[in-house]
């Protein structure tokens, strides 16, 4: 209960309380502050404090990278944050969207392929080669 009131009471963190908080290690917070993705303090009293908002705005960074988002993208979803054009942030949600879909369909051809060569693995005799290792071993066409 006392770190969720230092959260409320304090507003500010170290850039190791922050990625305690925040669920990250500290390096990431470096490589997000590199990428602008976070902004970088200035020195206060020898330590750079950060805003506890920080703590938001790097949970929203680590969900649009689960659903995908590059980093690049999630840059570009920040900066259009706060503003109501909501068209912007649809077409790059629309194109991860198509992405998604293209990766499924991928991985669809893969799951029947290695269904089929594991079918035609167990049904052949041992005397040939495994067709798995022989598809594997054929140039693609």
């Amino acid at each position: 209960m006392r770190i969720a009131t230092q959260h409320i009471e304090q507003h500010q963190y170290t850039i190791g309380q922050l990625a305690k908080v925040a669920g990250v290690g500290v390096e990431t917070i470096r490589y997000y502050q590199k990428r602008s993705l976070l902004p970088t303090p200035e020195m206060s009293s020898g330590f750079r404090l950060y805003s506890s908002a920080l703590v938001d705005r790097i949970r929203f960074i680590k969900r649009a990278q689960a659903l995908g988002f590059s980093l690049d993208e999630i840059a570009h979803l920040l900066q259009l944050e706060d503003s109501r054009d909501r068209r912007a942030i649809r077409d790059i949600a629309s194109e991860r969207l198509a992405q998604v879909r293209a990766k499924l369909n991928d991985l669809l051809k893969m799951e029947a392929t290695l269904s089929q060569l594991i079918e035609q693995c167990s049904a052949s005799s041992t005397d040939v080669q495994c067709p798995i290792i022989q598809a594997l071993n054929t140039s693609a066409q």
